[in-house]
């Protein structure tokens, strides 16, 4: 397993963090997902064999929100 901090700009709320916990923990290989809105950030536990970091970051971004490593 691979763990990766991804910047999560655009959270105002606890629906954005539960929002974005979700479209992360609903790909394949995504083993956990930790969001914070106060450090705007996501750090994410993921099997590199099924995902890729540029897969996460297009889910945070296909959510609505910024996402940059």
């Amino acid at each position: 397993m691979t763990e990766v901090t991804i910047r999560v700009d655009g959270m105002s709320c606890g629906g954005c963090v539960r929002n974005v916990t979700g479209v992360l923990k609903a790909l394949p290989g995504v083993l956990d997902a930790e969001v914070r809105q106060e450090e705007a950030m996501a750090r994410v536990t993921y099997d590199p064999t099924l995902v890729s970091v540029d897969a996460l970051r297009q889910a945070i971004i296909d959510a609505g929100f910024d996402a940059a490593l």
